[in-house]
């Protein structure tokens, strides 16, 4: 029997993982939050409402595309690894990938052609904001359905790298090469073309990871199909990825769809500050999320609901903590970006503080998606 919750070599793993992936986190809170300034003082609020409002619509779009398999492909990649199902592993990588490139082609073809039928109605910059946002979608996709792929086979750390940190980087490193060393006008179609240029290439280094670390035997294998488990598993997923996504970004839509630019970049940076808030919850998520579904599915109910209390405990103490410091420097932070933004210093309390009452009640919704409850999940955010 093992020894406490998941014996010490096991505790060893996730202090050792629970230490890097925080590391990696609040290393990628600063690269965002250096680019997110950097952008934000370059392009003002107007355009950098423009960018935060088409990035927004992308998103969305993005989680729709991934079909809820950006989940699901960790849970079921881990489950198959640990029972040495190559077959399957093979079979739902495959799946989940064409399906998701069929679903991103079509919102590039759907959204191009509306900008086509509508475009003397929209301002340019927006428009080609927009066209070049659209080739975003499936990149962004893609990505995180690598990186999961990359989680379940224990690269937690290596996962993390290129989401996190090459995608950030790469950007702030394109903007300021662009705007320093080029001299250029940046606009919002410009960054947003950083964005997509940045995102291929994480996507890239996401790709060789997942070569790099997948079992030998999945080359060999054939790949088998159970359709059925898997779409059964992903539609509650996608419902979840998508209405998070959405309420996530619902006053920069809203702010955006009225036209309301200026104040769409406002608030989006308050957001974007106040998501730093939920790192630590996300570290601690991305970390446990293969051992809640290796430990469901050996039927350790134990030692699976210690853990779930313990994270739940860890990400509310971090999350209060981050959020005391940063509503007391509210006006001093956003004024960093310019003057225009200290506007959204009491937007950014009340983002705060909902992060802090969210990170007290755990992560329901991925423990949910880890356990096969995720039509349960889904129901809980729509209602």
């Amino acid at each position: 029997m093992s020894e406490g919750i998941l014996g010490k070599a096991s505790k060893r793993r996730l202090a050792y993982g629970s230490a890097a992936a925080s590391v990696i986190f609040f290393s990628s809170a600063g690269l965002a939050f250096l680019t997110q300034l950097l952008i934000a003082r370059i392009l003002g609020p107007e355009s950098f409402g423009i960018y935060a409002y088409v990035l927004a619509w992308m998103s969305v779009l993005a989680y729709c595309a991934a079909l809820g398999f950006q989940v699901a492909l960790l849970r079921f990649a881990s489950v198959y690894e640990s029972k040495n199902a190559w077959s399957l592993l093979r079979g739902v990588i495959q799946y989940s990938e064409r399906r998701a490139g069929i679903v991103g082609a079509l919102v590039i073809v759907i959204g191009v052609t509306g900008l086509m039928i509508r475009g003397d109605t929209i301002a340019p910059e927006l428009s080609t904001t927009f066209l070049i946002g659209f080739l975003l979608v499936p990149a962004w996709a893609f990505l995180w359905m690598r990186a999961a792929t990359v989680r379940a086979f224990g690269g937690v750390v290596t996962a993390l790298v290129p989401e996190r940190i090459m995608r950030d980087g790469l950007l702030l490193a394109f903007v300021l090469f662009a705007s320093l060393g080029l001299k250029w006008t940046l606009d919002a179609s410009t960054v947003m073309a950083a964005t997509l240029t940045s995102t291929t290439l994480a996507l890239c280094m996401a790709h060789f990871a997942m070569r790099r670390l997948r079992p030998d035997t999945i080359e060999t294998a054939t790949a088998e199909y159970d359709v059925k488990a898997w779409r059964n598993a992903a539609l509650p997923l996608l419902v979840v990825g998508a209405m998070d996504a959405l309420f996530n970004r619902t006053g920069v839509l809203l702010l955006g769809w009225v036209g309301e630019t200026k104040n769409a970049g406002i608030y989006g940076l308050a957001f974007s500050i106040a998501f730093l808030a939920v790192l630590p919850r996300t570290a601690i998520d991305t970390l446990l999320a293969p051992a809640i579904a290796r430990l469901y599915a050996a039927r350790q109910f134990a030692e699976l609901q210690v853990l779930i209390v313990r994270a739940a405990s860890w990400s509310l103490c971090a999350a209060a903590s981050v959020a005391l410091v940063l509503a007391v420097m509210a006006e001093y932070l956003l004024a960093w970006f310019g003057p225009e933004y200290i506007a959204g210093s009491n937007a950014l309390r009340i983002l705060l503080v909902g992060q802090v009452i969210s990170a007290s009640a755990g992560s329901q919704t991925h423990v949910l998606a880890m356990t096969g409850h995720e039509r349960k999940s889904a129901a809980i955010l729509v209602l």
